[in-house]
């Protein structure tokens, strides 16, 4: 069984914007892919306890984004435009335009 779910568990990190997808990413940094997917092929066994337990249809948890990891993420390649040439500025209200640094000279 833990086989099959494990299988699971690797489809299901494939999907596209899925909740599972976001879990196992964020365990496979900390405990490696080995543990994340049978973390992940627990959270699809629980999930399919409560859907026959309670006879409702599977309910994907919404994503959130985490204002925090993007607000580092930005800044990350922001520096990483800059090391490549690339000046971004804030003119208007976040919208950002570029200008490269050698056509300002």
């Amino acid at each position: 069984m833990q086989s099959i779910l494990v299988e699971c568990a690797w489809a299901a990190t494939r999907k596209k914007d899925c909740y599972l997808k976001r879990k196992y990413a964020g365990l496979v940094s900390r405990r490696g892919k080995k543990k994340a997917l049978i973390a992940v092929g627990h959270k699809i066994i629980v999930a399919a306890y409560h859907i026959i337990k309670n006879k409702a249809a599977y309910q994907e948890p919404v994503l959130h984004e985490n204002p925090r990891k993007q607000n580092k993420q930005i800044k990350y390649h922001l520096n990483k435009l800059k090391e490549l040439g690339i000046e971004i500025n804030d003119n208007n209200r976040g919208r950002f335009f570029t200008e490269a640094v050698s056509a300002r000279v």
